[in-house]
């Protein structure tokens, strides 16, 4: 009898089981793709460790949501049929993820794409959605489900959001691999106390605790690794590359056959490759040379940003015209960079998650159950906003002058 399902060896889980129609999938050269996108971009630079990649995080992320899914099962909370889905959902959530995963979401915003709408076609119309079909699965149901789209609201935020398996993979994997200490998760306790309520995710309230560990974890891990300044240094220049190089190579003009040949060592190869034929190809080039080689440009100015409500704008292009104008230095030698995101995840909707549903249980009855606003729970209130870091970034010979021109104008911003 050919045994149905492989145990790989994970660092964060111990052992990770696939079964085989997961294998199948896992086995396409379009999901071995993942295996050549890092996790974490440009980190490596600044965080040795930090190899790892979307691959493993995906094998991680149906990990926990299969657990997830057996505990609601055993509350009688989903058929049994509903874990294979689950798993598969979580597998694939992250198979349209671009080169140096999220940065490459900053080069697609000009054509207004996501790497969820890439993923949704891969699912839909190449060899993965035949797989999915001869296993006898639905595609269009996974293509749903996998980005956060299906009509059962527990089951997207099973897979990404507050509580999800992505989350409670991604930071300890985050933190095993670049050393931090900041990201230690209790992800059993979260998943055994998973309920649900009016068709929505919730959580034991004897469990709260661990939830707030987790999103303090998850603050601290962003201001520490994501948004850390020498990282974000590499991923300007990267940034800067890709756009500059964008025309030449239509990196954000592509068909699928092509966007899967996308991986992080391609594209540095292609940009290292670039003609010298206009000034935009040398400075595309001559960025992706100094981040293949460590070359980061300097942090000269930083300026904490938070707010309540989404929106905070700042018009980068305009403060880069008037620190080269003040400083003598050439406007393409000066980087303002400004990021803003949630320091509580996204819904599955990408929405602002505003609350938590809490309940409690005596035997398998829940006698109370309520929403509580993310603004009540304290510790977590005190860090809800969104968390904005404007940034300017030069060579090191430019140093001193654009520190000088950036605090003259950004030192009397109010923000």
């Amino acid at each position: 009898m050919t045994k149905k399902y492989l145990d790989v060896i994970d660092p964060i889980h111990e052992f990770i089981r696939i079964f085989e129609p997961e294998l199948k999938i896992i086995d396409t050269p379009i999901f071995q793709r993942l295996r050549r996108i890092r996790q974490l971009a440009g980190a490596h630079l600044t965080y040795p460790g930090a190899q790892h990649t979307r691959f493993e995080h995906s094998l991680g992320a149906m990990h926990l949501a299969g657990q997830a899914g057996n505990v609601l099962y055993d509350k009688g909370l989903l058929d049994l049929d509903d874990i294979p889905n689950i798993r598969l959902g979580a597998l694939l959530h992250d198979i349209g993820h671009g080169p140096f995963s999220h940065l490459f979401e900053e080069v697609l915003q000009k054509k207004k794409i996501s790497h969820e709408q890439i993923g949704k076609q891969l699912v839909l119309k190449t060899e993965i959605g035949d797989l999915i079909s001869k296993a006898g699965f639905d595609k269009k149901f996974l293509s749903l489900l996998a980005f956060g789209n299906s009509k059962s609201p527990f089951m997207n935020e099973i897979i990404s959001g507050t509580l999800s398996a992505d989350v409670m993979d991604y930071l300890p994997r985050d933190g095993y691999f670049t050393g931090a200490e900041h990201a230690k998760i209790d992800s059993k306790r979260l998943i055994q106390s998973l309920d649900v309520y009016q068709k929505k995710l919730s959580l034991d309230k004897s469990a709260l605790y661990s939830f707030e560990s987790m999103m303090i974890s998850r603050y601290q891990m962003f201001k520490a690794v994501y948004f850390h300044k020498t990282v974000r240094s590499a991923e300007v220049m990267l940034l800067e590359s890709m756009n500059l190089a964008d025309d030449e190579l239509g990196l954000t003009s592509f068909s699928l056959d092509e966007y899967i040949k996308l991986t992080d060592e391609f594209v540095i190869s292609k940009l290292l490759e670039l003609s010298s034929r206009s000034s935009k190809l040398r400075k595309a080039k001559k960025l992706a040379t100094d981040y293949q080689e460590r070359r980061l440009l300097k942090c000269v100015y930083e300026k904490i940003i938070s707010r309540t409500g989404r929106h905070i704008k700042i018009k980068t292009s305009a403060i880069r015209k008037e620190i080269s104008k003040i400083s003598g230095v050439d406007e393409s030698e000066i980087f303002v960079d400004s990021l803003v995101t949630s320091s509580i995840p996204m819904t599955p909707s990408k929405r602002e998650s505003q609350s938590i549903m809490l309940t409690t249980k005596s035997g398998s009855n829940i006698i109370e159950a309520y929403e509580l606003p993310i603004s009540k729970i304290p510790l977590v209130s005190a860090i809800s906003a969104f968390m904005g870091i404007l940034r300017v970034y030069t060579p090191q010979k430019n140093r001193k002058k654009v520190e000088i021109a950036a605090q003259r104008i950004l030192g009397k911003r109010k923000t």
